[in-house]
C-alpha cells in the first residue's frame, strides 16, 4: 500500500482522486490539501464522500513525505513551486496544465506568456496510456493532459498512425460546466449557464497545442461551453487520404483499441446512442470514440466522449498511477456509468 497526498483537493479533480482512491486496493490518501478549508472535514467540501473517507484538510505548507504527491492545483501554482512539490515524494502527478507541453514557443503561443521554468518542459511523461504505456511504466514525474486534448487524441490517434487522414483537423468541442472548477466566475453561474450553449473559444483554445504534439498535423480547435454539469464531446473534421474506404477506419480504431480497457468503438448504424455520448459516461473512465464518412466522400468526422473530470482528468491520473506500478490497469476504475441519469 503506497502513501499519496492530494494537493488542492477541495476542487472537483480533487474530489473525483478521492473518489477513485477510496477503493483502490494499493493507494491509502493519507493527506489532502485546501488552505481555506483547513482544519475541515473533507466530506464537507464533497458530501458523496459521507462514510468513505475520515479526512481533514490540511495546509499545503504542513505536508509532510509520501510515496506519491497528486497535483489538481490551479494552473500556475505547481511551476512556482514544483522543487516544493516534488521534494515531497518520488512519484508527481500533476494534473494541471502547467506541464502537459514539450515546446517553450508553443506554451507561449497559447498561453500568451513565456514557461517559468522552460527546462523542465518535456521532463514529464504524457499520462495517457493508451499512447505511453510504456513510457509510464516507471515514470517519477507525469503530467495528465487536458480533457478536451484527451479526447481529440484518442479519436484521431488510430487514423494518424495508419496514415488515412491528411491536411489540418478541425476540432470542435463541447464541454459541461465543470470543466470550468469549484471556484468559478460569476458568468458560469447557474442562472448565466443554464440553457445556454456559450462559445467560450471559437479559435486557438489551449488544447489545440496537445493535439498537435500528440498527432503531429496542424490542428485548429474550438470549444462551446454546453448545458450539461459533466462531459466533454469533440467532433474532429478530417480529410481522408485518397481511396480510404470505411472498412479501413474501422479496422485501423479495432487495431489500436481492442485491448485498451477503457476505449470502446461505437460507431453503430442505428440506435439512440450509435455514436459516442457522453451523458453515458458519467463517473467513468471510458472514453468512447466513432466516426462517420460523409457519403459524397474524402472527408471523415471522428467523434470521442469522455467524463471531463474522470478519464479527462482524476480517472487518467489513476490509470496512469496503476501503469506506473504495475497493477492492473483498471484497479479503482471499474464504475461503468449510469442509464438513465
Amino acid at each position: 500500500m503506497i502513501r499519496a497526498a492530494i494537493v488542492g483537493g477541495s476542487g472537483y479533480i480533487g474530489g473525483e482522486l478521492l473518489r477513485l482512491l477510496s477503493s483502490h486496493p494499493h493507494v491509502e490518501v493519507v493527506a489532502c490539501t485546501s488552505r481555506r478549508l483547513a482544519g475541515r472535514r473533507v466530506d464537507g467540501a464533497h458530501p458523496n464522500l459521507r462514510g468513505s473517507t475520515e479526512l481533514s484538510f490540511v495546509d499545503d505548507r504542513e505536508l509532510d513525505s509520501y510515496d506519491v504527491v497528486l497535483l489538481a492545483t490551479p494552473h500556475g501554482v505547481s511551476v512556482e513551486r514544483r522543487a516544493e512539490f516534488e521534494a515531497l515524494a518520488p512519484v508527481t502527478v500533476n494534473l494541471s496544465a502547467d506541464f502537459r507541453l514539450a515546446d517553450p514557443a508553443a506554451y507561449r503561443r497559447h498561453y500568451g506568456k513565456a514557461h517559468a521554468d522552460p527546462d523542465a518542459l518535456g521532463s514529464y511523461v504524457v499520462g495517457l496510456a493508451e499512447l505511453h504505456r510504456d513510457a509510464l511504466a516507471g515514470a517519477d514525474r507525469i503530467s495528465i493532459p487536458g480533457c478536451m486534448a484527451t479526447a481529440a487524441i484518442l479519436a484521431l490517434h488510430p487514423l494518424v498512425q495508419a496514415g488515412l487522414i491528411t491536411g489540418s483537423v478541425q476540432v470542435d468541442a463541447r464541454t459541461g460546466s465543470s470543466g470550468s472548477g469549484a471556484s468559478t466566475a460569476a458568468g458560469n453561474s447557474h442562472p448565466e449557464r443554464s440553457g445556454s450553449m456559450r462559445v467560450f473559444a471559437p479559435t486557438e483554445h489551449r488544447h489545440q497545442a496537445e493535439v498537435e504534439q500528440a498527432i503531429g498535423l496542424p490542428v485548429r480547435m474550438s470549444a462551446t461551453g454546453v448545458n450539461a454539469v459533466r462531459g466533454v464531446q469533440v467532433l474532429c473534421h478530417c480529410v481522408l487520404a485518397d481511396g480510404v474506404t470505411e472498412a479501413q477506419v474501422r479496422q485501423a480504431y479495432r487495431a489500436s483499441y481492442a485491448a485498451e480497457p477503457f476505449i470502446r468503438l461505437v460507431a453503430h448504424r442505428r440506435g439512440w446512442y450509435r455514436y459516442p455520448e457522453p451523458k453515458l459516461l458519467s463517473g467513468s473512465n471510458y472514453c468512447d470514440v466513432g466516426f462517420a464518412l460523409d457519403r459524397e466522400g474524402g472527408r471523415l468526422v471522428a467523434i470521442a466522449a469522455l467524463d471531463n473530470l474522470v478519464k479527462g482528468g482524476a480517472g487518467n491520473a489513476v490509470q496512469s498511477l496503476n501503469v506506473r506500478y504495475g497493477w492492473p490497469e483498471q484497479a479503482g476504475l471499474g464504475f461503468t456509468g449510469l442509464h438513465p441519469s
